[in-house]
């Protein structure tokens, strides 16, 4: 795979998204096996049950934005956001855009819809600019036909 296809994937999200998932599921397991007895009662299982399932939800919807990248190929760009993934052909994006308050790219595709491209965030900052311009000249680079030489 050359340097150009290479999957693109947030850093500074990724490694927050992470670091605060963990925390968040050892804080829940560890609150939800220190609870003290309340008023005399003890604490119910269920609630023990609950804390900890809300902790590994809050883990998964993280991870989840730990996880999100685009694959590019030679066919088109696989975008896996916060909950859905799409293909989409080469021959579908008409354009990218990036920056004017924006916080990650936006495809703009054939249809008239666009598309979010989360793997691409502001918050990477002077990197963010270089993955938008490498991803707007793979766009260019596999749209090319006979008729635009």
């Amino acid at each position: 795979m050359d340097e150009l296809h290479r999957p693109f994937a947030p850093r500074l999200a990724r490694w927050v998204a992470w670091s605060v998932a963990a925390a968040v599921v050892v804080l829940a397991l560890v609150l939800a096996l220190a609870l003290p007895s309340v008023a005399g009662d003890r604490v119910a299982l269920g609630d023990r049950v609950g804390i900890v399932g809300f902790g590994a939800l809050v883990g998964w919807f993280l991870s989840r934005q730990a996880m999100v990248r685009a694959v590019p190929d030679a066919e088109g760009l696989v975008v896996r956001n916060l909950l859905l993934t799409r293909r989409v052909a080469w021959a579908e994006i008409v354009s990218v855009r990036f920056g004017q308050g924006r916080p990650w790219v936006q495809l703009d595709l054939a249809d008239g819809d666009t598309l979010a491209v989360m793997a691409i965030q502001a918050a990477d900052g002077a990197r963010a600019m270089v993955e938008a311009g490498r991803l707007a000249t793979l766009v260019a680079l596999h749209s090319t036909t006979d008729r635009d030489s």
